[in-house]
């Protein structure tokens, strides 16, 4: 009997201490993940809506240097619909202010991020100096209330749209989110 308490202990313990080091390794992971961004100065002047948050993350962390800069835009959002389709997103996702001349990719996709709806879509700018970039436009509602997050890089579309829709999702970003649009 002695023989099998001593057994159940070093099991028990040995799965305690497993269970330690997975959380301190995925703990570490989240760490690392939202440390590849730094927050930046948002670039663009002031118009109709407030300034946002804007973010950078370097080539060697994100495959690509890419910036993404993320506003409310209260009031904004048709409360029955939400955001209904790629027009809206090509209206409202702030593409503009990076450059004028942008052409979608693709048709846009929907997306969902904690408790925000809406639609994201890839594009291609024609920066002034001749350059192009990949670019994604998303737009998210809340209730009557719109979320616009606008990423530039040097991936492809599907990498970018990947790697922003993943630092979206991150609680610190997700809790500033709904906190900007009022929520809980």
């Amino acid at each position: 009997m002695r023989r099998w308490l001593t057994i159940l202990i070093v099991a028990l313990a040995f799965g305690a201490v497993s269970g330690i080091a997975a959380y301190h390794k995925v703990s570490a992971q989240e760490r690392s993940a939202a440390a590849r961004w730094r927050e930046i100065a948002w670039p663009y002047p002031r118009d109709a809506w407030p300034a946002g948050r804007a973010f950078r993350c370097d080539a060697e962390s994100c495959g690509g240097a890419v910036e993404v800069y993320v506003r409310p835009k209260i009031g904004f959002c048709n409360c029955d619909t939400g955001v209904a389709d790629d027009d809206e997103v090509d209206r409202v996702a702030d593409l503009d202010l990076i450059s004028e001349r942008f052409e979608p990719r693709e048709p846009g996709r929907v997306v969902q991020l904690a408790d925000l709806s809406g639609r994201a879509r890839n594009y291609e700018l024609r920066m002034s100096d001749g350059s192009t970039h990949s670019a994604i436009g998303i737009a998210l509602s809340h209730r009557c209330d719109l979320l616009v997050a606008v990423a530039q890089g040097e991936g492809a579309g599907a990498d970018l749209q990947r790697i922003i829709v993943a630092f979206l999702a991150s609680d610190d970003m997700h809790h500033w989110m709904m906190a900007s649009l009022g929520g809980h």
